[in-house]
């Protein structure tokens, strides 16, 4: 369709661009031999949304703890391409650090697809990110598996609990039936969906809103925040409470370009990770809040919102368990262990 093409060539176009724009980190000596660093941080979203705010905010921060040794520009989604062209800018070290969504890089790491499957993480998301921050099957053996394609998560957060949009109510799997669902690019998120009866489709987000419009899909999955900010909600007639998933970012860094750094600038880099941990939650909670009442209280575009039962999202969930065992014949032994790991850890917390 017309408005496709359209689309794919402003990608294109975007990510040309891209790559004539952007450069390797630079290094200049100033006074006295003190050497500044010029970085490049690209994200997902736009400005107002989490991630933007976050790596404004973590910029922010390592400039100011560097005394202005370290100067870190941050990119819009769509600035330097497609979700999945940054995630090649970020490989290549045309770019230092993003902020990826694993959905994004399933075809790459398998084993990343894990935070598609649905139901997987508790109903509590203060809980949820203190899994999420200790968690060993994350933090050390889901990052071996990044750090072989040049890609090393810093941090693994949460943007807050996905929910659901559609032009009918979506409150049991036989609504699913026959409905063309969103998603990102992941086979299992796929598999997630035809479990329901759904007709799943691929898409950028950057394409999602006239997608919804004209009826090339019927809904999508996301954030609170970010269904209203997107203005997703404008085209949509219901949104479901579902909770049926967590949305999980990751702060990553080119391996190759943060181990050829000195270590008291990896210190400083790492402990500015930590340090964005507890701001990056009290961000999405206060967003996902505010923006529900936002969506609540617009009169000129209603949406219906529909909170699901426990009784409703069980019925959900027996389709949803059965994707685990597609899970470990895709990504094989390895991944088996990482989610069987990430299992145990997750019961032990609750």
């Amino acid at each position: 369709m017309f408005f496709n093409k359209k689309k794919v060539l402003f990608v294109v176009i975007a990510f040309v661009l891209s790559l004539l724009l952007v450069a390797c980190g630079s290094e200049s000596t100033g006074g006295e031999g003190e050497v500044t660093y010029n970085w490049k941080f690209v994200t997902e979203e736009q400005q107002g949304q989490v991630q933007y705010e976050y790596a404004a905010e973590f910029a922010k921060r390592l400039h100011e703890k560097s005394d202005g040794q370290i100067n870190i520009e941050v990119y819009e989604f769509g600035g330097l391409g497609s979700e999945v062209n940054q995630v090649e800018l970020l490989q290549s070290g045309g770019v230092e650090f993003a902020i990826v969504s694993p959905g994004f890089t399933g075809t790459m790491v398998s084993e990343g697809q894990l935070f598609a499957l649905h139901f997987l993480f508790t109903d509590d998301m203060q809980l949820n990110q203190k899994i999420l921050d200790e968690s060993e099957a994350l933090n050390v053996h889901l990052t071996e598996k990044y750090e072989k394609f040049n890609i090393k998560p810093l941090a693994y957060w949460t943007e807050g609990a996905m929910q659901w949009t559609g032009d009918r109510p979506l409150t049991t799997p036989d609504d699913f039936v026959g409905f063309k669902m969103r998603t990102q690019t992941s086979p299992l998120i796929l598999r997630s969906y035809e479990a329901y009866g759904a007709d799943p489709t691929e898409l950028s987000w950057g394409e999602l809103y006239t997608s919804l419009q004209q009826g090339v899909v019927q809904g999508q999955e996301n954030p609170i925040f970010f269904i209203e900010d997107a203005k997703f909600h404008e085209v949509q007639d219901y949104m479901m409470i579902s909770e049926h998933n967590i949305y999980v970012a990751m702060t990553t860094v080119n391996t190759d370009f943060f181990a050829g750094l000195p270590s008291d600038i990896q210190e400083l880099i790492l402990e500015t990770v930590e340090e964005m941990r507890p701001v990056a939650y009290e961000m999405q909670e206060r967003m996902n809040d505010e923006l529900l009442g936002a969506i609540e209280n617009n009169d000129r575009h209603p949406t219906e919102i529909i909170n699901l039962t426990s009784e409703q999202r069980e019925a959900f969930r027996e389709k949803a368990i059965p994707v685990r065992e597609f899970f470990i014949n895709e990504v094989g032994e390895d991944g088996k262990k990482i989610l069987e790991m990430l299992i145990a850890e997750i019961e032990a917390a609750q």
